[in-house]
């Protein structure tokens, strides 16, 4: 092998001040060093981008489940139609998974629970707080049409209506798909139910005498209009309420309160000319069975005496002078009954005389012991 000749010597170094640092590296030394470190780093923000990119994409697929809750139901839309047909459009309660928007859409559409439409139309104005204090608005003197709402009766009257229509979603891609906004289509059905009745009924009759039958015209009306809309919906019970404008309440109730004296006078005097013809019928029946009895009475004792002369009629033919003769003498044993005096005067006898100062005679008495 060949030797390495050695090296000469170096010089020594001139001496260097106590502030001087390290003795530089050389240059390629450094540019080692600094490729390695850039490498290290572009691979560790290689391997952190992959994890985040990862993450992200999880992310993202995570971010399209959704939960449909009871009471309700969910249409998934892809860029606008619903996914599926028929009742495959209708997601049940349950977890779901979409595209996020703008892919998928999700409609939710609450068919549990029961919804209500108000209309105020023909009502006062009114605050929740009011309505929670049931407190009535104050009274002006007048009518404030840019405030409060009225309907016109069919008496030319004004009342204030207000009817509260409860519903529950029966066709959910009818009601969400077939319409903008039901809520306001349905309101707008109410507010003519409630002038179309208000037109048909007088004041008297909304307010008082038949309340039942225009809560059943605002009603029916209402579910016409709704299944001639085809709206998606089914009815149930609701409410509507008649109320007396603040300002004409009093002559309102005073014209109640006539209707009812007035009824309560009629319902006497019914309730007397009821009670009188009862009693005149019973009299004149009881007259009528009286005379019924009498007259029944009178023909059996008329065909009794009939029966009678007809069982003496063949003794009289037989010896009409005997049957008079005896037919005589058991009259006067009938007539002569109870005389004290009897006097027997022979057949052609002329002339009778009678002593009037004759002591009458005394019956005979038996003394008791």
């Amino acid at each position: 092998m060949n030797e390495t000749p050695p090296l000469p010597p170096t010089p020594p170094s001139p001496p260097q001040p106590p502030e001087a640092g390290p003795p530089e590296r050389s240059s390629s030394t450094f540019e080692d060093a600094s490729s390695t470190a850039l490498s290290e780093a572009l691979r560790s923000s290689f391997r952190l981008l992959k994890v985040l990119m990862l993450g992200l994409v999880l992310l993202f697929l995570c971010s399209g489940m959704f939960v449909v809750e009871p009471n309700e139901v969910v249409v998934k839309l892809l860029f606008g139609k619903p996914v599926g047909v028929g009742k495959e459009q209708l997601l049940q309660p349950g977890w779901h998974w979409a595209w996020p928007y703008p892919i998928n859409e999700k409609v939710r559409i609450r068919i549990g629970q029961s919804q209500t439409a108000t209309s105020t139309t023909g009502w006062h104005a009114s605050t929740p707080e009011m309505e929670a204090m049931n407190e009535e608005p104050m009274a002006y003197g007048y009518l404030r049409p840019e405030a409060d709402g009225y309907t016109l009766t069919a008496d030319g009257n004004i009342i204030h209506v207000r009817a509260s229509m409860k519903y529950r979603i029966t066709d959910p891609l009818q009601y969400a798909f077939g319409f903008a906004h039901v809520e306001r289509i349905l309101t707008n059905i109410v507010n003519n139910a409630i002038i179309y009745a208000s037109a048909r009924y007088t004041a008297e009759a909304a307010l008082y005498r038949d309340k039942l039958a225009f809560r059943d015209t605002v009603i029916q009306r209402v579910a016409q209009l709704t299944e001639a809309a085809n709206l998606g919906i089914t009815l149930e019970p609701s409410d509507v309420e008649t109320k007396t404008p603040i300002d004409v309440r009093g002559a309102f109730e005073d014209v109640n309160k006539a209707e009812q004296i007035r009824s309560t006078e009629i319902s006497k005097a019914l309730s007397y000319r009821d009670e009188l013809v009862n009693r005149t019928l019973g009299q004149s029946n009881a007259i009528v069975n009286a005379g019924l009895v009498s007259s029944n009475q009178m023909v059996a004792a008329v065909a009794a005496t009939a029966q009678v002369f007809k069982d003496q009629l063949p003794s009289y033919q037989a010896d009409p002078h005997l049957f008079k003769e005896r037919f005589l003498a058991a009259r006067l044993q009938r007539v002569l009954t109870n005389a004290n005096v009897k006097f027997t005067l022979p057949e052609g006898f002329q002339e009778l005389r009678l002593q009037l100062s004759r002591e009458p005679e005394r019956a005979e008495t038996t003394s008791t012991p």
